[in-house]
């Protein structure tokens, strides 16, 4: 039998690619016995000491979606959050509705008072500290989304990645997958990269 593999999956909701990485992974879950555990991960807080702002007019807006995130996970659990993540990613990259986080929580089953939090710094801790994991596992200079994995003699090991556009679907998700773990389970493997030449891809890929 193919062992039950658990990924740990930090994400801000905010980044398309990180949406569309995400949207690969549940197809790789159709095809790999694989469960996503969904983590919070914030944009604000990888950049807040960088002397400019590569988010621009973005940063004042960009804690809200993960405070909301951050309150959902600690009230009703992962299961919730990935529901609330999926909500949203429909809601900000496939309709171009940001403001409306109340209804990204009507759209995921949950309490839409919870969007009050988006204004308040009640949930920051969480959200900081979710961060740091990832940062832990994968290295200050990297992004969203962090992909987590543990290697063949337990270690577990974490990587900014994988950029793909558009999502691949049923086998070629898989065989992605099988990569990945490929690669992460090479010790001293950090990084494959390549220049990225077209906007983000929404669809799923064929």
């Amino acid at each position: 039998m193919t062992e039950q593999r658990t990924v740990d999956f930090w994400f801000d909701p905010v980044c398309p690619y990180t949406w569309i990485t995400s949207r690969w992974l549940v197809e790789v879950t159709k095809v790999r016995p694989v469960t996503v555990h969904w983590r919070v991960m914030s944009l604000s807080v990888l950049n807040e000491h960088r002397d400019d702002n590569p988010e621009g007019e973005w940063e004042d807006y960009m804690w809200a979606p993960v405070r909301v995130c951050a309150a959902v996970e600690e009230r009703f659990g992962q299961q919730a959050l990935g529901d609330l993540f999926t909500a949203m990613g429909n809601r900000f990259h496939l309709q171009g509705d940001w403001g409306n986080l109340a209804g990204a929580l009507a759209d995921a089953g949950l309490p839409e008072e919870i969007a009050e939090v988006a204004g308040s710094t009640e949930y920051d801790g969480a959200v900081r500290s979710s961060h740091a994991q990832a940062v832990a596992l994968a290295g200050g200079d990297i992004g969203t989304p962090v992909v987590s994995v543990v290697r063949p003699g337990g270690e577990r090991v974490g990587f900014f990645g994988p950029v793909v556009s558009p999502a691949p679907t049923g086998e070629t998700a898989g065989r992605l997958w099988d990569g990945l773990l490929l690669m992460a389970g090479v010790p001293g493997f950090y990084e494959v990269k390549r220049t990225r030449t077209e906007e983000p891809r929404f669809e799923l890929a064929d």
